[in-house]
């Protein structure tokens, strides 16, 4: 059976099950070279499946004629509130990192989102919001965990180095000035490279989704170019804020560092 139906069945059920064994395949490789991580892989997969079905059948009612847009947004405050959470997870060591990330989520969406909507970019509809910002939570995630962590590192390995910066008389920000270009410079890197590459070596998903779907190549490029700079400015935004935001937190108003715990104390 072909995996490839008409325009409104794209992908059959036969050809998911088949997609399948490539995850078979990751399995087996990790098998044979004995990394232990087979259940692992099986069990990403397969709840990989599941959260695409149920946000599948989610958004398919979300586009249904008449719906509100107000649904929409709500979903989009939805996945801040979880990114916020995952930040939370991932970075234990972080003082108070959930209202922080959360707050440099929801000022990257008011930005890239207004640019992108409210300039009239991309047509203000259901099958728009929410998958841009998913996009635009997801990489900003990642990012942002990965500033925040490095400015904890950096600060709390270097206290020495901040508390000389702050004997000479410098304030905590111009103390610790380095320290945060270091972080932002190790979670800005990545998405960097990937949009220096974007074309070359790569064809990202969005694009490649968009031609699988019949839709003009230059169509799908236009639209990641799109998303390509939504992305590169959310996570600009998010480590900015998530950035400023820990020194106000990690220095006393009287510019004095505080004690920063290996992890998180609860």
């Amino acid at each position: 059976m072909n995996a490839l139906g008409n325009d409104d069945d794209l992908i059959s059920a036969a050809g998911l099950a088949v997609s399948l064994a490539l995850v078979g395949v990751a399995a087996a490789v990790s098998l044979w070279r004995r990394l232990g991580l087979e259940r692992q892989i099986l069990w990403a997969a397969a709840r990989a499946l599941v959260q695409l079905l149920l946000v599948g059948g989610a958004l398919a009612l979300l586009v249904e004629p008449g719906r509100s847009l107000a649904w929409s947004w709500l979903w989009v405050a939805a996945m801040i509130a979880y990114a916020g959470d995952v930040a939370r997870r991932r970075a234990p060591e972080v003082p108070r990192i959930l209202p922080l990330s959360i707050a440099a989520f929801a000022t990257a969406a008011v930005i890239s989102l207004g640019v992108v909507f409210g300039l009239g970019v991309l047509p203000l509809r259901s099958q728009t919001v929410v998958p841009i910002a998913g996009m635009m939570v997801g990489n900003s995630m990642t990012a942002t965990v990965v500033a925040a962590r490095r400015l904890v590192e950096e600060l709390r390995d270097k206290r020495p180095e901040v508390e000389a910066r702050l004997a000479l008389g410098h304030p905590s920000r111009q103390a610790a000035a380095p320290y945060v270009r270091s972080a932002l410079r190790s979670a800005l890197s990545p998405q960097i490279e990937t949009t220096k590459a974007t074309g070359l070596v790569f064809l990202p998903g969005a694009m490649t989704g968009l031609i699988i779907a019949g839709v003009s190549p230059t169509q799908a490029v236009l639209v990641q170019a799109v998303v390509m700079f939504l992305v590169l400015g959310s996570v600009a935004t998010t480590t900015a804020v998530v950035t400023l935001g820990l020194i106000r937190r990690l220095f006393t108003p009287d510019h004095r560092l505080r004690h920063i715990a290996r992890t998180a104390e609860h």
